[in-house]
């Protein structure tokens, strides 16, 4: 390290790229692989919504909007956000609308943390979480739950809290195991946390991907409006990763204060994207329904396939991923990735991206075309195979 090198801010030096870009990059210049690594969309956007992106353009819709957004967009948000879930946000006070949801969560936990604090995730989790927190002077705390289905549990939760726990977060359907809580399950976090002084994320990108019932939020349950920041955005249910449209909804209280940080961060969210999100929450409110459908067949196909191999995996209710165990190997999930990628040329996420407890595990994506997930499947099956 360079002398000026060891000047650069100890938390940024100490960041690690994550094990999903890292094995993504690995591959990038590589030939005949089959890719499963990266939880994008394999739909194109919607045509009306780039219609009303060209249109837009076209228009000179170009200039700065309001900090937290267009109003008719967070007018849209909030009603979208009600009349699919039933929680209810004043679009003036409530809504920002946001880069991406990764700023949505940047922005929230700048507001709310301070150095020392501490924020609970369930690991295994979506490796973006961990260095947000790290940069805010925080301190993750994970708690295991791989022996609870990978779900997070009031039981567990309430073991891991501190005098020092300023924020839980709250991220179903999950990246990376597609796990949803129920209905029951966020009653019994409410119960636990409602009396204290807690901020709860709860990321909700995957909301529209759910294959079996409602989408329900912890932030409609009993108390938790209050202190809930719910996290959502357009890139998974209107296949929108480039667009960088996100949305929090967060109590006013709250949310003039994110907003300040939103403010100074971006500015705003892209004009033109904003108007190509107002189509999308308004002429394709239900857009994500027929991705949907065909994420539950891939969904079927893969969790059959990876059974009939002999390899163990909790049944996703949500998202397009699943996580199966290669703990009966013997190898690491690093080690089963760099020799499966070897040997038969298939990308998948080594478990230990999404923190230690991912360790013994594979993330598969399977937002790919069914032709790509069958010769991937049986590629697996040859190599798995070849090292019983």
């Amino acid at each position: 390290m360079s002398v000026m090198e060891s000047l650069v801010n100890r938390n940024v030096r100490d960041i690690q790229i994550s094990g999903i870009r890292k094995i993504s990059n690995m591959v990038a210049s590589m030939k005949d692989v089959v890719t499963l690594t990266i939880g994008q969309p394999d739909f194109p956007t919607p045509r009306h919504i780039l219609e009303a992106g060209k249109r837009a353009m076209d228009e000179n819709r170009t200039v700065y909007t309001a900090n937290p957004g267009l109003i008719e967009l967070r007018r849209a948000a909030a009603g979208f956000l009600e009349a699919k879930y039933g929680l209810s946000y004043d679009p003036e006070r409530e809504v920002i609308v946001t880069a991406g949801a990764s700023e949505a969560l940047d922005i929230t936990l700048r507001t709310i943390l301070e150095p020392g604090s501490e924020v609970i995730l369930p690991g295994p989790v979506y490796p973006g979480y961990e260095p947000l927190v790290r940069l805010c002077g925080g301190e993750p705390v994970y708690v295991d739950t791989k022996h609870t289905g990978f779900k997070l549990t009031a039981e567990k939760l309430a073991a891991a809290i501190t005098p020092r726990t300023r924020c839980v977060v709250m991220c179903y359907p999950s990246n990376p195991t597609g796990r949803v809580m129920t209905k029951e399950e966020l009653e019994a976090m409410a119960r636990l946390l409602k009396d204290k002084q807690i901020f709860v994320i709860s990321d909700e990108i995957y909301s529209e991907l759910i294959y079996d019932g409602p989408h329900r939020s912890i932030a409609a349950m009993d108390g938790m409006r209050d202190k809930t920041i719910v996290i959502n955005g357009l890139s998974k249910s209107h296949s929108m990763t480039g667009w960088r449209i996100g949305f929090t909804f967060a109590p006013a209280y709250l949310s003039q204060h994110m907003v300040k940080v939103h403010q100074y961060n971006v500015t705003c969210a892209s004009s033109i994207s904003q108007y190509a999100a107002l189509e999308a929450l308004t002429n394709g409110v239900d857009d994500a329904l027929a991705m949907r459908d065909d994420y539950r067949k891939r969904r079927d196909f893969v969790y059959r396939r990876l059974l009939e191999m002999g390899l163990e995996a909790e049944r996703p209710e949500g998202a397009f991923y699943i996580f199966p165990s290669i703990e009966k190997f013997g190898l690491s999930s690093m080690d089963f990735t760099l020799k499966l990628l070897e040997r038969e040329m298939v990308a998948v996420v080594p478990g230990d991206a999404f923190s230690s407890y991912g360790e013994g595990h594979i993330r598969i994506s399977y937002a790919y075309s069914m032709s790509m997930l069958d010769e991937a499947l049986q590629r697996l099956e040859r190599f798995v195979q070849s090292i019983r």
